[in-house]
Order: C-alpha cells, then structure tokens, then sequence
C-alpha cells in the first residue's frame, strides 16, 4: 500500500487527488469512490469535528454479544498500539478496547470515548463509515484516511449482521499503526464477527424459547380446563410424519409461515392432497419476558371428517362447522388471554377436534421466512424468463421484466454499443446506451431508450463496474455521488418518491456487458443485502443469457457479412434477361443459399441458384466455394447437367476432406446442397435446365399463365455417382423465369401447397418489372419469421431482334474465305458499323481460315449485333485450338495471337455436332 513517512505511495496520490488531478488506477477503486463521495460532501481532511451522541442504549442486544468476543480480543491484542472498536448500524461508536492501556493516556478522545460517529458523510474515509458504506470487510491504510488525525494508522473493520433478516446491525473495527498491518488480522476479525453474529442468533433463539414456553404454559393450563377447553391436543410433529405426504407437509408449513408474518389473529383452511383439509389458526402471544410473538396452530377434524372436501365457497354444506371457517378476529383478544397465551374460546374446543403446534416465533422471522421463500421463486422464474431469445436488447427487458415489480418498482439498463452489435466494447463506461427503461408506471422521467448515459466515477454505477460488486444506496437523498451525476435529473426522481438503488454489474468472461439499475419506490423500506444479492443473482443470470446473445449476433453478424460478401455485388451487364433478386436471411442463423447471373459467349446468360445444408459460418463459407467452383464450371461453357456433375464431385470430395471417413472424424456437417442451372439463349429463346434436388423454377408466360416447369428432379449435390438430366424448353419474349430456395416455400406452420399457391397468385401478373415481381413474391410467400435463408432470382427475357443476326453456311474451301469477308463487312455497314468493319474483317478472316484448314464441314459463321459484337464460326469438330507462342522463322501459328489483341474476349465452347470458336469486339472500343 506504500509508505507514510515518505512521499509514495497513498500519501503522494492522495495529495494529487486534493489538488484535483485524475488518479484513477493508482487508488484502490473503494478508497477513490470514498474520496470523491467525501469532496463531494464538502468535508475537509483537517476537519476534527464529529457528532457526539451521549444516550444510548448500555444494554442493547449488540453490545450483550459483542461484550465477552471484545474482551477476548483485547486479551488477544494485550500488550500491542491495537484500539478495537464496536459501532452499531449507522456508525456510532458504542464501545471500546485497548491492546496497551497507556493508549487511553496519550490518545483524542475521539479516538477513546464511545458515542463519536464516524459515518462516511461525516468522518470521510475510515474503517467504520467505509464498511457500512460498502457493506463489506474493508481495510483503510495511512494515507487512504481522508483524515489528517488518522494518516499515521491502518485499520481493518468488518460488518455484523443479523443472521436471520441480513440486516447489518453493527461493525467490529481494529485499529493499529500501519507498520504493524499484517495479513492474519483478517481471519481474527471475521471469526470474532462470527462469533458475536452467534450470540446475536442465540439471543433470538432464547426469545423464541420463551414464546414457545408461553405456548406449552397455556396448553398445560388448557388440559386442566382452567380455561373450559375439552380439546384433545395432539403432537403436529406426528401427524406430519404419519398422516401427510411431504408435499402437504411443505405446504402446510408454507401457509403457516404467511400466517404467523401476519401479526394478528387468524384462520385459514388448506386443502392437501386426496381431498383432505386442515385448519390453521394464528393468535398472538407473550412470554414471560414480554416477548410478544404469534403461535400458529392446526385444528384437525376427526377421523370421519378429515378427509372430507374443504367446503369452496361460504355456504357450501359440506366441511367442518362454521366456527372453523376461515376468519380474521373482528377485534383484540383480553389482555389476560393473550398475556397467558390462551388458545381463543371459540376455537380448537368445539365439536371435538383435537389440535397442535405448527409453527412458533415472532412476526419478523416469519417475514424473513417468507421473503427467502418469494426470493427463491423469483429466481426459479428467472430462469424461465430470461434468455428465451439469442437478442441482446430482448435478453435485457426480460431481465426488467423478472425484476418489475417483485424486486424492483423500476428497472433501467445501460448497454455499451459494441455490446448492442455482439462486439466486447473496448471502453465500455463511455460508451453506455440507455437499453431499457421498465417500470411499474411510464411516467418516471429516467434517460429515455437510446440516450447516451455519461457516467461521472462518483455515481454507483461506475463503482460497481470499477468493483465487480453490485452497489447498494439505501438512501438516494443521501447519495451524494448519485446526485452528483445530474442534481436536476436526481431531484426529478426524488420526487417521484424514487429513494433506493441497487446497481449491478452485468458481467461474463471478464468483460463488463452493461449495469443493470433496480429503484424502489412504492415499499418505503429500503433495500437490503438480501436484496442486493437477489439482484447479483438475477443479474448474473441474466449476464451470461446476454453474453449468449451477443456472442451469436456476433457470429450471426460475421455469417451474414461472409454471405453477403460471397453473393453478388451487382448483376453483370448483359442484354438477355432483366434480372432481379433478393436474399432473406434467416432469424435463427445464416444459411448458405446463393444466386448467381453468368454472362455466356453468344449473349447467352446462366442462372444459378443453390441452397447448402446447414447454418452457420461453415455453411457459408462451402457456399462460397460452390458459387466459385459454378462460375469457373459455366466459363467452361459446360451444359447445365455437365456442370452440376462437376459440382457434385467437388461436393464429395469437400465431405470427404473435412468430415472424413473415420468414425473418430470430427465431421464439419457438409452433408449436401441443391441446385438449380439454367442458360437461356436469347438468339433461339431457348432456356436449357437441370437441377440437383432443388425446387422446381416458376415460369410466367406472357399471357399471365404461371406453371411450374416439369423438370427430372437430379439427386442432391453430394451424393455422388447419380446422373443429371437437362431438359430444353422454349420461352417466349419477356416470359418470366423465377428461381428460388425451399425457405420460401417451406415453414412447419404451413403446408407447401399452400405456399405454392400463394406463389402462382403472387406471379400472376407479367406487366409487372422484375423488381416489383420480387417484392410482391417476399410479401405473399416468405414466412413471417423464415426459419431458413430466402434466394430469389425473377429474370424476364428478351430475344435478340433477327435482323440484328446475320448466318453464312459455307464448304471447306479456302476460295470462300474472302466472299465471307466481303459479305461480313456488307452486314456491319448496314447495321451502322463502319468502324468495326476493318479489325472485324480481320478477326473473320483468322477464325473462317482455321475453320477450313483444320476444321470439318459444315462450317456455319454467324454475326450477332448485341451490346458487343460476336462473331461465331461453328464446325463440325471437336479439336480445340491453341494460341501459341510462335518463333521469328515460323510461317504460321500468330493467328489466335491476333485474335486475342483485336477481340475484347474469345474463347471455345462445344455442342453436340462439333465446337463454336467465338470473339466478342467490343463496339465502344470501335
């Protein structure tokens, strides 16, 4: 903790905390709180004054415990600089001891005199206001006194508690020179607190004795018939045992609980189990040393009624006599009855019923017994309640809404934005949002939803985020450092009668979530320690679901980024379809369903669209690599049933990689993917198809006609060595193609034909654009809360005018090469493309004479004037042409080479009757 004598350690920031500089970090975080909450009173370390109470109570039940543990303890510290104090609950000093007897001599009478009170708002930092205001062992080192008469000791001090309600009802403090600070004191300290808490127990014990004394006083007094009861009274205990099942017993004890918490006279029947009942009475009693307590009583009907229904309503004719129906006694019993503990006149002596003992004790014990019990119920709840979501925002009000109004009459939490988008915020205190404002009323002016929160270090929360620990403000008029973050805003609250606070740190993993705010309002009782730690426990209940959820919107949040990053950017320009899409992810978790649009040579177009089985990062990550593998596959110019056999073995080899064959294998879940391929030539209007266990596609024909297209339904990708069959159907311009995945059409609220329906509906209407088409199909179709990923593909096709397609069929003679040239260069100059004439005449000139020296008849050239110009030459075999580097002596070979430099693209595709060597010239370039 540093030294004193020399200018380190507390006493230099100490001094640097005075002048007003930051010392965040370098002072214990209780002791800093300390000091600001004792600037903030205005208190001066060289103040000397403190109040000085001179009445009170010498025989108090505190100092009767406390008295024989002092002594041993000053027997214990006999011959040491070692003062031990005992303070009750709001820091008054009720008595002292002294390990050396010459301290009384040369020492304040501050620091000797009981009745001086050393509450923080008054002595600043010290051992006995630190540990009432942190309800916990505290220790307080030289220069840690906000004092200057104190700076020279150390003291450790430690809060006594009653052990039935937890209510702190005094603190044990040991004070010695700081260079005799030693880690053992604290485990002296905590078994002397221990000990005078026992002595305050068995205190509580002798008065329940009394009572139960009384009790068996009057019972004797009763049997003699002093009072004229003939009753048979019976042993509870017994009956419990003998007669009920644990179930009742627990309830019967329950409900005489509540009864004895009541503190008046009494009656309520209990039904038990297999249609029995008894009766409970509750009447006050006294014992001989004026203890005043409530004894609750069963009254058991004989055997032949006892297991009759208890009677469900007032005038039911069937149950005991009216004389033991439920009831509450319309006035005080006599003060002799009562005195003596009589049993009331009209009670357990008629009709022979016999009665017994259930529960004995005061009032208050029966409160605290039924507190604990709503306590655990409440926490019973909470783990129903909290956490039926993976949202962080839902996780928080449920949070709220446990809390209101069971614990707390409102409820706010503060989340840092990271937190809010699954990140850990790096600083969290600055960063706070207000996440929930819950209460019992909506007219409480708290920081609305959404507001920024600026936490000052003086106010509970940061403590508690500082400490770890929940805070507890038992009095908010007196929280000075609560205040001291809004004095305008606090005064609106206190006015709203809002006047106790428990702040808890939300907490998982080391990382500070948020703090959790509970207000007490309607109870004019403050918070205690039982229910701060009710509010911990809820609290960190309600942590770790939140932690839950913000690591899965973290995971659903980098899933959702790699699927997007991996689904197209943008569509392609291409002039053979308009094409619209949209990609719905699911609530649950990211899919790995894609689309693709594939520009192809001929200004042909491949549609894709393909569903991955699984959720997740890794479903998204096989996605990606099947789009990948697809267009590499589609720039092959493979038929669809081709490409979708390729896809298939990639499929199986990434199962076989990753998941592996071994019953030891950590398999990744790549189980398969469907798959729909698609190429539509706007030339011919002809749309090839084949598809791998995916959904049929939805063709809308001009007319409005939908129809869902017949197409082989191929096996799922995955599988392996199964055949795919493509299928070729025409379309008629601006038909509309529509491709999607199955989360469109599948929802376990809803049978599929029924979706299929609503889709035929949503597509009947082909004037419709694409993208209206889109919208219209996601609004009819798509389930409210889709449980899978939605891919949707709406292309309407166009065709390429003829008059824009020009065809020369001609034989393998070099002789024609040059008719195909001119008549090539006729066509450009109609269509108005004089300035391609020269590099297309060249680029014809190349391709047409390959044709013929390598090719076989019949070779067909085609021209198509579309967005680029294309220039086909088709023939009848199936060898594919090389560009080659050629040497300075070589004759021939640079004929590609010039094609690849006059062409923006060219390329090699085959058919069933031979190949098609194809360049695109692109017109802007021309």
């Amino acid at each position: 903790m540093g030294v004193v004598g020399d200018r380190i350690g507390p006493v230099r920031f100490r001094d640097r905390f005075l002048q007003g500089e930051s010392v965040e970090g370098s002072v214990r975080s209780p002791i800093l709180s300390s000091w600001q909450r004792s600037r903030l009173l205005g208190l001066s370390p060289d103040q000397s004054e403190l109040p000085f109470e001179q009445d009170f109570d010498l025989e108090g039940p505190l100092l009767r415990a406390a008295e024989p543990v002092l002594d041993r303890l000053q027997a214990i510290f006999a011959g040491s600089q070692t003062n031990i104090s005992l303070a009750d609950g709001h820091g008054m000093v009720l008595a002292r001891r002294f390990g050396e007897k010459s301290m009384l001599r040369r020492l304040a009478p501050i620091q000797i005199l009981p009745g001086f009170v050393f509450a923080e708002r008054f002595a600043g930092t010290n051992g006995i206001g630190l540990t009432l205001a942190e309800r916990r062992l505290c220790q307080v080192y030289g220069a840690e006194h906000f004092a200057e008469r104190t700076q020279a000791s150390a003291c450790t001090a430690i809060p006594l508690r009653d052990q039935l309600s937890g209510h702190i009802q005094g603190v044990l403090c040991l004070g010695y020179p700081y260079t005799d600070a030693d880690p053992a004191l604290i485990p002296v300290v905590r078994k002397a607190a221990e000990a005078i808490e026992r002595r305050l127990m068995d205190q509580s014990s002798a008065r329940e004795h009394g009572l139960l004394q009384a009790y068996l006083d009057a019972a004797n007094l009763a049997r003699s018939g002093e009072h004229g009861l003939d009753g048979h009274p019976v042993a509870m205990a017994d009956f419990l045992q003998s007669e009920l099942e644990q179930s009742d017993q627990a309830t019967l004890k329950e409900r005489a609980t509540e009864l004895m918490s009541g503190d008046r006279r009494a009656a309520a029947e209990v039904p038990l189990s297999r249609g029995r009942w008894v009766t409970l009475v509750s009447r006050p009693v006294t014992s001989a040393a004026g203890v005043e307590g409530v004894v609750v009583e069963a009254l058991l009907p004989e055997d032949s009624e006892r297991h009759a229904p208890a009677p469900t309503h007032p005038h039911a004719p069937v149950g005991p006599p009216p004389a033991f129906r439920p009831h509450v006694a319309p006035g005080p019993e006599p003060a002799s009855a009562r005195a003596r503990g009589a049993p009331p006149a009209d009670g357990p002596s008629q009709g022979g019923r016999v009665r017994g003992l259930v529960l004995v004790g005061e009032p208050e014990v029966g409160k605290y017994a039924v507190a604990a019990r709503r306590r655990l119920e409440l926490l019973a709840e909470a783990s129903n309640r909290i956490g039926t979501t993976l949202d962080v925002s839902r996780t928080a009000w449920e949070l709220a809404e446990t809390a209101v109004p069971r614990l707390a009459d409102f409820v706010t939490i503060d989340l840092p934005a990271g937190v809010l988008l699954g990140e850990e915020s790096p600083h969290p205190t600055t960063e706070m949002h207000r996440t929930v404002v819950h209460g019992i009323r909506e007219d409480c002016p708290f920081y609305p939803v959404g507001a920024q929160v600026s936490l000052r270090p003086t106010t509970p929360h940061m403590r508690c985020i500082a400490t770890g620990q929940p805070v507890l403000e038992q009095d908010l008029k007196a929280a000075f450092g609560w205040i001291a973050q809004d004095p305008q805003h606090a005064e609106l609250l206190l006015a709203h009668n809002i006047h106790s606070l428990i702040t808890v740190p939300l907490l998982a993993r080391g990382a500070v979530l948020g703090v959790a705010s509970f207000y007490r309002s309607q109870d004019p009782s403050p918070y205690g320690d039982d229910d701060r730690s009710l509010a911990q426990e809820l609290a960190a209940r309600a942590s770790l679901c939140i932690d839950n959820a913000r690591r899965y919107t973290r995971e659903h949040t980098l899933a959702l980024s790699l699927q997007h990053s991996l689904l197209p950017r943008g569509l392609p320009e291409q002039s053979a379809v308009e094409v619209a899409h949209r990609y719905l992810p699911a609530e649950s978790g990211v899919g790995g369903d894609w689309f693709d649009v594939i520009p192809l040579s001929g200004a042909r177009v491949a549609l894709l669209v393909g569903d991955v089985v699984g959720h997740g990062l890794h479903a998204a990550a096989t996605m990606g690599r099947l789009r990948t593998a697809a267009r590499n596959f589609a720039e092959l110019e493979l038929a669809p049933d081709e490409l979708l056999t390729h896809l298939d073995n990639l499929m199986v080899r990434l199962d076989r990689e990753e998941g592996g064959d071994g019953p030891d294998s950590a398999s990744t879940g790549i189980v398969g993917a469907t798959c729909l391929y698609a190429i539509y030539d706007p030339t011919s209007q002809l749309c090839t198809m084949a598809r791998a266990g995916h959904p049929p596609p939805a063709l809308v024909r001009p007319d409005g006609a939908v129809s869902l297209l017949d197409l082989p339904a191929g096996p799922p990708l995955g599988l392996g060595g199964l055949p795919f069959e493509s299928v070729e159907i025409r379309l008629p311009e601006h038909s509309q193609l529509v491709l999607y995945t199955d989360g469109l059409i599948e929802d376990r609220h809803r049978d599929v034909d029924v979706a299929l329906d609503a889709l035929n509906r949503a597509l009947s209407h082909p004037d419709r654009a694409p993208e209206d088409t889109c919208q219209a199909v996601l609004d009819a179709v798509a389930p409210e809360h889709p449980a899978d990923d939605i891919a949707l593909l709406v292309a309407r096709t166009n065709a390429v005018p003829a008059d824009r397609i020009a065809t020369w069929e001609l034989d393998a003679d070099p002789a024609l090469v040059s008719e195909v040239r001119a008549a090539s260069v006729s066509q450009l100059n109609r269509w108005g493309l004089e300035e391609s004439a020269f590099a297309t005449e060249l680029l014809l000139s190349e391709l047409v004479t390959n044709a013929v020296r390598y090719g076989t008849a019949p070779i067909r050239v085609r021209l198509i004037h579309d967005r680029n110009l294309i220039c086909e030459v088709h023939d009848a075999s199936s060898s594919a042409p090389r560009m080659r580097q050629s040497a300075t002596t070589d004759e021939g070979g640079r004929g590609l080479f010039l094609v690849a430099q006059l062409a923006q693209s060219w390329g090699t595709r085959y058919t069933t009757g031979g190949k098609v060597i194809w360049a695109e010239c692109s017109l802007a370039a021309a």
